[in-house]
């Protein structure tokens, strides 16, 4: 990899374009495919918008307008010192829903992304018509579990716990973003890490976290987290997401999956009032949307046609 790496490593061709588009006050780089109804695919850490690069097009040969963002802070979009918080980021993808011309879409969410999108359903219901959360608890069944599972959700939050300590951008980073490779490997499927396309995805994810910047605003979002839990805004970000999602959710989990527990995530169906469906993907990982294209569209898909 060496060498200085810029936003261009995440440019990829394909059967999509490219495209920057301004919303909530900062610019985001947007890859998108096909036409029809707004599907908006959020992904997580340490990923940027190549988590979605197998079904975006399959997405949008089915009939739909798939657009994948890289989030605030990651990959080729703007990377500002502040707006990690989950009401910042919850308004930037209603806000590039309005700024890619819809009224409202369907949110594929991935880990990080899945946490956004159950916010953005929770604070702006008119603009998320159906949301798809792989790989992520509801905010809240999360922040109950880091309290009362300390041997099991605790335990899985240690390498994030660590993302506290100032300057730890540095550590992410050093060695060509060697820990990025780590964590990936310790959240995945045992099958999945031992093929081509495991090793090329790392790859990939640990250059684009070495774009200057990237890793100190990935880790600034979980720094929030934590600081926001003592103080006013947190409480009242909690209290917001108390209220019940009138928001179609369809939430899908990994079996394996070692970042966020099954147990953890499952009882995020309390917190809907519209139809909901939980799907637990056996001998898969954190990374479904990769380790399990095929479910994983079909399920879009589906969700997509029905309620």
């Amino acid at each position: 990899m060496g060498g200085r790496v810029d936003e261009s490593c995440v440019l990829v061709d394909g059967p999509w374009t490219h495209r920057f588009v301004g919303a909530n006050g900062s610019r985001f780089h947007v890859v998108e495919a096909g036409t029809g109804p707004l599907v908006l695919f959020l992904h997580g850490f340490p990923e940027f918008w190549w988590a979605w690069h197998d079904v975006l097009p399959r997405i949008a040969d089915a009939g739909f307008r798939a657009a994948a963002i890289d989030l605030r802070g990651y990959g080729a979009s703007d990377k500002p010192p502040r707006g990690y918080d989950g009401y910042t980021m919850a308004a930037d993808v209603t806000g590039l829903i309005r700024a890619l011309g819809e009224r409202n879409a369907t949110i594929v969410g991935a880990g990080a992304g899945g946490m956004i999108g159950w916010a953005a359903a929770a604070f702006h219901p008119k603009l998320v018509n159906r949301l798809v959360v792989l790989g992520a608890a509801h905010p809240l069944r999360l922040r109950a579990a880091l309290f009362a599972d300390p041997r099991g959700q605790f335990a899985a939050s240690s390498a994030v716990l660590r993302f506290q300590v100032p300057r730890y951008e540095h550590v992410l980073t050093r060695d060509d973003a060697a820990m990025v490779g780590e964590l990936m490997t310790n959240w995945t499927s045992p099958q999945w890490r031992e093929t081509p396309d495991f090793k090329d995805y790392v790859a990939r994810c640990r250059e684009a976290m070495q774009i200057p910047q990237a890793a100190f605003c990935a880790l600034e979002a979980y720094r929030w987290v934590f600081r926001s839990a003592l103080r006013l805004q947190g409480y009242r970000f909690v209290k917001l997401m108390q209220k019940p999602l009138v928001t179609p959710t369809l939430q899908l989990h990994g079996g394996l999956d070692t970042a966020t527990l099954p147990r953890t995530a499952q009882g995020s169906g309390r917190y809907v009032l519209a139809p909901y469906e939980w799907r637990l993907i056996p001998d898969v990982g954190h990374f479904l949307h990769q380790e399990a294209t095929d479910v994983v569209t079909g399920e879009v898909l589906r969700w997509l046609k029905t309620n």
